[in-house]
């Protein structure tokens, strides 16, 4: 059973003088994720982002999150989700608490698919 934890490359630094930050998220087989990663995928179908940016992520009338996320940093896609960016069609969710409570965990989501360790749009959560 392969399982992927991936934590943030300060977290890993930041180990050797104190304790290191939780994963990003938990992989297993590519699909199954952890309780938080769940959360960010029912985040991702609750705000109806495949509508523009398709349902695999990689991007219909806007672009792909499965690229773009390989670049962006943390803080850029936190503002860009919060903010929107209206000259692109973009709408703003900072007023939505569907989105604003869980941008960590649609983050950690997205941030796995860009990643490549998960591996299918669709995931399950693991037990």
């Amino acid at each position: 059973m392969l399982r992927v934890i991936l934590c943030g490359w300060l977290g890993v630094m930041a180990a050797t003088t104190q304790a290191a930050e939780p994963p990003l998220y938990t992989v297993e087989e590519g699909y199954k994720v952890d309780q938080e990663t769940m959360k960010g995928f029912r985040t991702w179908r609750q705000a109806a982002c495949d509508r523009c940016h398709g349902a695999n992520q990689e991007g219909l009338v806007g672009p792909s999150l499965v690229n773009s996320l390989k670049t962006l940093t943390k803080d850029e896609f936190i503002k860009t989700v919060r903010d929107g960016r209206l000259e692109k069609g973009m709408q703003s969710f900072g007023n939505s608490p569907v989105v604003m409570d869980n941008i960590n965990q649609l983050y950690a989501y997205l941030k796995g698919r860009s990643d490549g360790a998960i591996t299918r749009a669709k995931v399950e959560q693991l037990p």
